[in-house]
């Protein structure tokens, strides 16, 4: 099984946070891999993982980033695939992570959702995947239509709750 997302991150410490990606790939039975690799202490890393990464069959990066945020920008400067930047709150609750990730120069965009919001990413990659995959489209679909579902349950479960100035 070779992977075709890649779950970077600049340290482990990141784990807990980028963990729901991993585990929305694994559900969806995406093939994946998650490494550890920082711009600023194994920069010669980072550049041969982002240059080699097509290569060895990924499709989409993933790549997470707090404080100085680097890591994302870094490798979309590098590579001709998507790379979907995840600002992490490690300070100033995350807001430097997020602008560090959104504001790249023009021709190297990265793809940024909400601080810590691996999940999105995870989502984001699937629905990339699945423009040339209508298995896994099919499967998209279907997760779509149970968030649906959920929230037409929470709905009808609200009104339930009874308070005496309340209408519906």
């Amino acid at each position: 099984m070779k992977p075709v997302v890649s779950i970077i991150m600049g340290s482990t410490s990141d784990l807990p946070v980028m963990s729901k990606a991993a585990e929305l790939l694994n559900d969806f039975k995406i093939p994946f891999e998650i490494n550890a690799l920082s711009a600023h202490r194994t920069p010669e890393d980072v550049e041969q993982f982002a240059r080699n990464a097509s290569d060895q069959g990924i499709k989409v990066i993933i790549a997470a980033a707090g404080m100085a945020a680097h890591l994302p920008g870094v490798i979309a400067a590098m590579t001709t695939l998507p790379v979907i930047g995840v600002p992490i709150n490690a300070s100033l609750d995350g807001m430097d992570a997020l602008l560090a990730i959104v504001q790249m120069p023009p021709g190297i965009p990265v793809a940024t959702v909400g601080i810590n919001a691996s999940l999105n990413a995870a989502i984001l990659a699937v629905q990339i995947l699945a423009l040339g995959d209508a298995e896994l489209q099919t499967r998209f679909a279907a997760y779509k239509e149970d968030l649906k579902k959920k929230i037409v349950k929470a709905n009808e479960e609200l009104k339930q709750v009874k308070y005496e100035y309340k209408t519906n």
